[in-house]
């Protein structure tokens, strides 16, 4: 298997996320959920990533699929299409899987990944973390990173 295909088998579509959550549940490791856009990768993406990575031995990613990115953001957004988007984090070494999902909020993805811990950036509180009420009520735990000041894909388009 060639890398871009290892890379390319970290995609999943919601069906294979969960086969792949039963054996990792199996193997009892820890299962790490985030999400976001992801649309242009930057330092704050990268340092929040990370330190998700870092509270289990799985780290799955919620991304949001192009349209609704753009109706979250904009006509103008997504930068990159929702597959682009995909490969990167999946390029990544400490990413385990990606699954792309089309409502504004991944509540429903977090619903049916019920995952051990959920981590999101700085720039949100619990309250306004979508499924952290889930997570929580099956004995999860939710993680707020610190926010990484002067990194955002807004700032850098000169949006916010």
């Amino acid at each position: 298997m060639t890398i871009l295909e290892q890379v390319e088998h970290k995609v999943l579509t919601p069906q294979q996320l969960q086969f792949k959550l039963a054996q990792w549940r199996f193997k009892d490791q820890k299962i790490v959920f985030t999400n976001g856009c992801f649309d242009l990768l930057h330092l704050g993406h990268i340092y929040t990533l990370t330190q998700a990575a870092q509270n289990g031995q799985v780290l799955v990613i919620g991304l949001n699929s192009d349209a609704s990115v753009k109706r979250l953001k904009g006509n103008k957004r997504p930068l990159q299409t929702q597959q682009t988007r995909a490969l990167i984090l999946a390029s990544l070494s400490f990413v385990t899987a990606v699954v792309v999902f089309d409502e504004d909020t991944p509540y429903n993805l977090i619903a049916q990944i019920l995952p051990d811990v959920l981590v999101k950036g700085g720039d949100y509180t619990k309250n306004q973390i979508a499924g952290a009420d889930i997570v929580e009520q099956n004995g999860g735990s939710v993680v707020i990173v610190p926010y990484l000041q002067g990194y955002s894909t807004s700032g850098l388009l000169g949006e916010g």
